[in-house]
């Protein structure tokens, strides 16, 4: 599988989102992840479907939106409508998640099943093959910056393994800490799509950036 590089814009300058986007797609990005905060499931607020409608407007990269709160389901119809390519929800946010899942399919957009650092992944074994991508937290989400947690490479390695034994090729993201340092053991461990925001927007220079993780990473 190839590696997709998907910067999050968490970590971008906020009073120049627009740019930044179109700077990341002229960088080399694959995707743009964008990061849903509602103050509630995690200890931050950040955007809501309007800004990702002015996102699209401003880039032909995938959106990825990482929906991190509480009742996603109740706005999987308003993101999707704003441009969501893909949609991630929370497994410890959503009760009914094979609907939910359903739902983001059913409209159009890839769908995605998130896991926090403490979440097991067979906690999700039963919609494994419901789901696009799983998307393993390597930080506790809800803030930029944070260090990686060593423990989710074998976590993202179980995660392979399960979609392997369910027969599904859904990709596995990481979130949360990436960076050139530790993007080869987590593609190794069979990690398919990278998410990085600090390790992109603090260097200075996108485009090297992204490209020192494609090396790092194996990709070509």
């Amino acid at each position: 599988m190839s590696v997709r590089i998907a910067p999050s814009i968490l970590a971008a300058d906020f009073a120049r989102l627009g740019e930044e986007v179109a700077a990341l797609e002229a960088a080399g990005a694959d995707l743009v992840h964008v990061d849903v905060m509602d103050g509630r499931f995690v200890p931050n607020i950040t955007m809501g479907p309007p800004v990702v409608a002015a996102l699209k407007k401003r880039t032909k990269l995938p959106l990825d939106v990482h929906l991190m709160i509480l009742e996603p389901e109740r706005y999987i119809a308003a993101f999707v409508d704003a441009g969501a390519s893909m949609i991630s929800v929370h497994a410890e946010v959503s009760p009914h998640l094979h609907r939910t899942l359903a739902e983001i399919r059913s409209r159009g957009a890839k769908a995605g099943v998130a896991i926090n650092p403490s979440t097991r992944v067979d906690s999700v074994g039963d919609v494994l093959t419901d789901c696009d991508h799983v998307l393993v937290m390597s930080v506790n989400p809800g803030f930029s910056g944070q260090k990686f947690i060593p423990h989710s490479i074998s976590k993202v390695r179980e995660t392979r393994a399960r979609l392997g034994i369910a027969g599904s090729t859904a990709d596995i993201e990481v979130d949360g800490g990436v960076s050139s340092a530790n993007a080869g053991a987590l593609v190794e461990a069979g990690a398919t799509m990278l998410v990085a925001g600090a390790s992109v927007f603090g260097s200075g220079d996108l485009a090297g950036a992204i490209a020192s993780l494609r090396k790092a990473a194996g990709a070509r």
